[in-house]
């Protein structure tokens, strides 16, 4: 069994005790270091090199937002970020996800929530809540409609435009594969040149250009 190494970074010493304290009961997660602020979670991940580094949103001198860019700047990382937020409308969530995070999780998440989380992220995958994920970027597209249009649209097909719809809507590769009578290997090929058309690190990228590019309107 492979082991998670993980940072966690929270200006608030109680909640960072506790979720360090959480994860340390598991023989899969090891929590290499923690910190108390965005230039912590830099130099933690910088220092480490960890799977995970778990990332309060709104943090003192350099926040969530801003600590996700500089981690995820580095094109050869291979740690993912998750980030925390105190409600599920957080005005910073649309950025932090539009900044390269692979999802979010509520603070007041279950412990088999936080660990769940922790796992799909670690393993590359996105944490996508589709229920509050869609409303999020819906919100905040709605309300920033700067963000609707890119430079350049990618020429997709049809097939990887219904994947990337199923895909925004939440659904698993095997979801998918059901849903579009195609085989998982399949579903994998088109999602990875979806990512690759898209400039996507992972699926929470691939909906953020979903909604961007117009396939799926604000409110839709």
């Amino acid at each position: 069994m492979s082991t998670i190494r993980a940072v966690v970074v929270d200006d608030q010493a109680v909640v960072r005790s506790g979720f360090v304290n959480l994860l340390a009961t598991q023989e899969d997660i090891e929590v290499v270091g923690e910190g108390a602020d965005g230039e912590d979670a830099i130099y933690l991940v910088r220092e480490h090199h960890p799977d995970l580094a778990l990332l309060d949103i709104r943090m003192p001198n350099t926040d969530g937002i801003a600590a996700t860019r500089a981690i995820l700047a580095d094109p050869e990382t291979a740690t993912r970020v998750l980030i925390l937020t105190t409600f599920g409308l957080d005005e910073y969530v649309y950025d932090a996800l539009a900044a390269g995070a692979s999802g979010f999780l509520l603070k007041d998440a279950t412990f088999p929530e936080l660990l769940h989380a922790v796992r799909v992220v670690a393993a590359g995958k996105a944490m996508l809540a589709p229920d509050i994920t869609q409303r999020l970027i819906t919100r905040f597209l709605r309300e920033r409609p700067a963000l609707l249009s890119r430079p350049e649209t990618p020429d997709l097909t049809a097939r990887e435009t219904e994947v990337l719809l199923l895909v925004a809507r939440g659904y698993s590769n095997d979801d998918i594969a059901e849903r579009l009578t195609i085989t998982d290997h399949t579903v994998k090929t088109h999602i990875n040149r979806l990512f690759a058309k898209l400039g996507a690190r992972d699926r929470a990228q691939a909906v953020i250009a979903a909604y961007e590019l117009g396939y799926i309107a604000p409110g839709g």
